[in-house]
């Protein structure tokens, strides 16, 4: 049993060693299924300042005037997912 217990790591490096180097060398998710990976930012051009974002955010990361376009603070956002769920226009990405 303990031969064959490095397969499954194995079979992954050969299927995907690309996501492997994406994760290790860039620090990114290609999947986007990595939290600490992931980058939420507001895109200006498509958030309308509708502050739905801003209330969802449990740790208050998110920033902005009514009707502008909102900021989300790197170093605050615990990257729970709440904004991306709560912004109906699509203004809210994922990196």
């Amino acid at each position: 049993m303990g031969q064959s217990a490095a397969n499954p790591v194995l079979s992954t490096l050969k299927y995907f060693r690309e996501e492997y180097e994406r994760h290790i060398r860039d620090k990114k998710c290609p999947a986007l299924v990595c939290r600490p990976l992931l980058t939420y930012r507001i895109d200006p051009e498509a958030c309308t300042g509708c502050l739905a974002c801003v209330r969802e955010c449990p740790v208050g990361a998110i920033s902005g005037i009514k009707k502008e376009a909102q900021e989300i603070d790197q170093d605050i956002c615990i990257k729970c997912g709440l904004c991306f769920d709560a912004c109906q226009f699509e203004a809210v990405r994922v990196e």
